[in-house]
């Protein structure tokens, strides 16, 4: 399992899914393509996930989670990136180059105008319950993984409540929020 063959199964997810804007569901659609994995594969899956989770760990991703969910903790971040990752390779890798871009998502449209969060849980242990499923066991932990400094420039090394900062460094999401 590579990181390629990863996102395939993610897009498996999402075309079993009626609502591909319902995270939870192409988190339970996810756990149980790769509970059908040897189980080789389910922790290579659960490196892969942990790397991508580790890859996107950004501050300026974390400020424009922020703005979309009305605040964002250390696990809403997690939440919110576990949802990130479940909308595939391509918007994944596009908001990690261009944070604002995530206001012209449809999905991110509709999280402004319903006033909802955008986040799953699930995500994060959809391939160690695959795992679980399979052996019956807990899943190794992924000790390879290391997170980078999530703002190794200091460019982002303000608080997000800085109304003034926020619309600056993320105009369309602070505006479709309001913020």
């Amino acid at each position: 399992m590579d990181t390629a063959q990863f996102w395939h199964l993610v897009d498996q997810a999402r075309d079993r899914v009626s609502d591909l804007d319902d995270a939870e569901a192409v988190a339970k659609e996810a756990q149980a393509l790769f509970s059908g994995l040897p189980v080789g594969d389910i922790t290579a899956a659960d490196q892969v996930f942990w790397q991508l989770m580790a890859d996107s760990f950004q501050d300026s991703l974390w400020a424009a989670a922020y703005v979309i969910n009305g605040g964002c903790s250390d696990d809403g971040f997690d939440y919110f990136r576990g949802w990130l990752i479940l909308q595939g390779r391509e918007r994944f890798e596009q908001a990690l180059r261009d944070p604002d871009s995530l206001a012209t998502w449809p999905i991110v449209v509709q999280a402004a105008e319903a006033e909802s969060e955008l986040e799953c849980g699930s995500a994060l242990v959809m391939t160690s319950r695959a795992f679980t499923a399979v052996t019956g066991g807990e899943i190794p932990a992924c000790d390879a993984i290391v997170y980078p400094d999530a703002d190794p420039d200091g460019e982002w090394s303000f608080e997000f409540d800085d109304v003034d900062e926020m619309n600056r460094r993320l105009p369309k999401l602070s505006g479709l929020f309001e913020y």
